[in-house]
């Protein structure tokens, strides 16, 4: 980037190729500072990346701009859907006024995510603020609009360019009737789902600004109710003719009996109607007892898929977490690697001389240097691994430093003072180590966020014990939660600015 026409970028292809592979990704290249392409994993590709600008995309204005960046979109040369992360690449960032001189991007395809709806019994869509369906269990509902589009909506779209120069046709559905709080009875007057009445539940996914649409088709219950009426008619029918039998035979026996048998008659007739009466409120109840338990079961199979969704979309937000932790553990790789090749160069240079025994004390600081880099990496792939749903004994103290490990890059940039809070011994608990992970590090992420700005940050970490427990406390000098935010705190996916740590 300082130099790039006396340069053979092809060394720097093949690197980020094998990034690429590595990390599971679509595609990874870099931008200059006029947002150019120079380098790509695509390099081999016909529509390779490198000599595209990039500059109008807002992951390339967040990140030359300082930060980190997110996008989403149709790629201009594959018109792949993709989500982009993108973070700044320096030159010099010693200096107080030093700006970004490139950008790194790492694309990500969305298929893999699609791919796991293909086996629920409902069609599933994601939309965005702009109420595009750009996720889709059924392929022909993709790049389709929710509603129809203003030409005010369709020209901004196309100044952005994230879906490219598809038409955007509307999906053709229709509201029907409102059901409950995020949920409703709709139809759809064209496309792939037309002909048919679907119950409709709309989630929001704030991080993104995403919203999760769930359709379960009415076929099943309706086809369902149509046997039961016509089992419910046959069984009155049974019991009607039996009754009309009963009183042919009590009225030729009151003719033979005459008179002498009135009494009789009458209180079998009201026996007959009592009869008659309980089986009708029993067949009643049985009706009203199916359709519960049918609802009761609808209810458990849409929890139940709600809850898978959620996990992969859990999943996903902590992948996102791992690209802005990039940066940091890229600055943390550099460092060994520089020492590396300067060991290296020395042990060569040494071996020329005879001099083994200083060659032998190079390659035994190289071999120090790659097992911290193998630390390192170990750090980033436990972190993003799943969680096994496994209970285990845990080191809470183990626990925390490993999760400090991940911010050990912006804890030392922001001058951020660690108080540790401890007792000498180990404290263990019982629990689910990557869950119990995975909440320090949210827990610290947020605390390091909420003390931008502050003069002399302090980060304090706690544990102790109480009783048969072991609290476990993560504070900060920040500014602390608005007192409006304070009862919204432990809802999903509520904004990191709403849940710093206090």
């Amino acid at each position: 980037m300082a130099a790039p026409d006396s340069q053979d970028p092809m060394p720097l292809n093949m690197l980020l190729d094998r990034f690429r592979f590595t990390a599971g990704v679509s595609d990874v290249y870099l931008l200059n500072r006029d947002g150019d392409t120079i380098a790509a994993s695509n390099w081999h590709r016909p529509n390779t990346f490198i000599g595209q600008n990039y500059a109008f995309r807002s992951y390339y204005t967040d990140a030359i701009a300082g930060g980190q960046g997110r996008f989403f979109g149709l790629g201009i040369k594959s018109l792949e859907r993709g989500y982009y992360f993108s973070s700044p690449v320096w030159l010099d960032d010693t200096s107080p006024d030093a700006q970004p001189d490139g950008v790194l991007v790492v694309k990500v395809l969305l298929d893999d995510v699609e791919e796991s709806w293909a086996e629920q019994d409902a069609e599933l869509f994601v939309t965005d603020s702009d109420d595009i369906i750009f996720m889709a269990s059924h392929p022909e509902l993709r790049m389709n609009a929710l509603y129809p589009l203003t030409d005010e909506q369709r020209q901004s779209l196309r100044a952005t360019r994230r879906y490219a120069m598809e038409p955007l046709t509307p999906s053709g559905i229709e509201v029907n009737a409102p059901y409950r709080q995020g949920s409703q009875l709709v139809s759809f007057s064209q496309g792939p789902l037309s002909g048919g009445d679907y119950l409709s539940l709309t989630r929001h996914i704030p991080e993104f600004g995403w919203q999760m649409h769930i359709l379960k088709p009415l076929t099943p219950v309706i086809s369902a109710q149509w046997i039961a009426a016509l089992m419910a008619g046959g069984l009155y029918g049974v019991v009607t003719l039996g009754a009309g039998i009963g009183w042919q035979r009590l009225r030729l026996r009151r003719e033979r009996e005459a008179f002498a048998q009135r009494e009789r008659n009458t209180l079998a007739r009201v026996r007959d109607e009592l009869e008659v009466s309980v089986e009708r409120r029993t067949r009643d109840l049985v009706a009203s007892n199916q359709r519960l338990s049918d609802e009761i079961e609808e209810r458990r199979r849409a929890e139940a898929s709600l809850r898978q969704t959620q996990d992969e979309l859990i999943q996903a937000a902590k992948l996102a977490v791992l690209g802005q932790l990039a940066a940091g553990i890229n600055h943390e790789l550099n460092q060994p690697l520089a020492a590396i090749r300067a060991y290296a160069e020395n042990a060569r240079r040494f071996m020329e001389l005879a001099r083994h025994d200083k060659a032998d004390a190079n390659l035994e600081q190289i071999v120090e240097l790659t097992e911290r880099m193998a630390d390192i990496s170990a750090q980033l792939r436990q972190f993003s691994r799943k969680s096994s749903e496994r209970q285990e004994t845990i080191s809470v103290q183990a626990c925390i430093d490993y999760a400090l490990r991940l911010f050990q890059s912006r804890l030392r940039e922001g001058n951020i003072t660690i108080v540790q809070d401890w007792p000498a011994e180990t404290l263990w608990v019982k629990g689910d180590l990557v869950r119990l992970e995975q909440v320090l590090v949210n827990l610290i992420g947020n605390a390091l966020q909420a003390m931008k700005g502050v003069a002399s940050p302090q980060l304090t970490l706690g544990a102790h014990t109480h009783q048969q427990q072991v609290i476990i406390s993560v504070s900060d000098n920040g500014p602390g939660i608005p007192e409006e935010h304070l009862g919204h705190i432990f809802e999903p996916f509520l904004p990191p600015k709403h849940r710093e740590v206090v």
